[in-house]
């Protein structure tokens, strides 16, 4: 028998062997942050800020609402199932889950919160200094349950997801007046930006060295602050785009700072802006019908408990709206944007 040489599938099947090799690199995904990410910490806390009840979830898993802001999944569920781990990344005191799922995947992040203290404080959240306690106690538990040394290999060989920064500017700084008495916006974003570097510094301290760090999304569209934006005609509020951008940047040039500084990190900088801002210009380019309101209730200012399944003006599918409620996206564009993004993390860390 003839042997017939196909180089392109040699190719693709060596590509897709040395991705799947390579994939045992990032043993979990641990993830801090806000709402973009939380998964189910606000279930257990005291605070307004839940999304356990339905609509929420009705698109999850056997329809389940887990506490996660959106429909479906999340980025880090998509990121994490990329790398070849689990589907859904659990929330740490999520009572459910214990140490032996949070060995390859777990949750910090709080819904609401900040890289600034007084952010949580809004909504009785937990702040990000809380979400490096738990850390460190899932560190003692993880040590405790796979050993010292292999407790170590999972912290420093995971993959860790940093996204917040969103709440600061929109639920403290263009809300209440005490950050802008003591900062200009500019001022604000390097404040935050100070509290971010401090933060990747204790992580990696801790043994972390690959991070994910993202940006701030078009804050302007959100479809709350373009029902408030009566002036501009429900348009897009310029100014915390800007806002997002300048920080953003900023953000970048802290990621190549410590990429510089610290011996053995890896940061790569998330920044999905810009792929998230084209869907809401272009929506019916990525398949949506709707994106300036969102799905639940009237779509423009309800989230957490005022998304009611009993609101009659909720949308039947999602799948055609940009947002779920008025301030998160819905389960098929955390997909697009997670779809955007991983390319770059499975280059930079599978």
């Amino acid at each position: 028998m003839a042997f017939i040489h196909i180089p392109g599938l040699f190719l693709t099947l060596l590509v897709l062997t040395q991705i799947s090799t390579a994939r045992a690199k990032v043993p979990a995904i641990i993830v801090f942050g806000d709402s973009s990410v939380d998964s189910g910490n606000n279930n257990v806390i005291s605070t307004v800020l839940k999304s356990n009840f339905r609509p929420y979830g009705r698109d999850f898993e056997g329809g389940h609402p887990t506490g996660r802001f959106c429909n479906g999944r999340i980025p880090p569920d998509f990121i994490s199932e990329a790398f070849g781990l689990k589907h859904t990344v659990p929330a740490y005191l999520d009572p459910a889950f214990d140490i032996s799922d949070f060995a390859t995947g777990v949750c910090f992040a709080s819904a609401g919160t900040g890289y600034d203290n007084a952010t949580s404080n809004v909504l009785n959240v937990i702040p990000l200094w809380k979400e490096l306690e738990y850390f460190k106690d899932y560190q003692n538990k993880l040590t405790a349950y796979a050993g010292e040394a292999k407790a170590k290999e999972i912290v420093s060989e995971a993959l860790y997801l940093m996204s917040l920064g969103t709440n600061d500017f929109l639920e403290n700084y263009y809300t209440f007046p005490q950050r802008r008495a003591q900062f200009t916006i500019k001022e604000y974003q390097d404040f935050l930006i100070g509290v971010a570097e401090n933060f990747l510094r204790e992580l990696y301290a801790l043994g972390a060295r690959k991070f994910s760090v993202t940006g701030v999304p078009p804050m302007g569209c959100l479809p709350l602050e373009r029902a408030t934006n009566l002036l501009g005609h429900n348009d897009c509020v310029v100014e915390y785009n800007k806002v997002g951008v300048e920080f953003n940047a900023k953000l970048a040039s802290l990621v190549s700072k410590l990429n510089r500084e610290l011996p053995g990190i890896k940061i790569l900088l998330s920044d999905g802006y810009k792929i998230f801002y084209q869907i809401i210009q272009r929506p019916s380019f990525y398949g949506f019908q709707v994106a300036g309101k969102a799905c639940c209730a009237t779509g423009t200012f309800e989230m957490s408990y005022l998304c009611n399944q009993n609101n009659p003006f909720t949308c039947t599918d999602a799948s055609k709206f940009v947002f779920w409620d008025a301030f998160h996206p819905t389960e098929k564009t955390n997909k697009i944007i997670s779809d955007h993004l991983i390319p770059n993390l499975l280059a930079a860390f599978a």
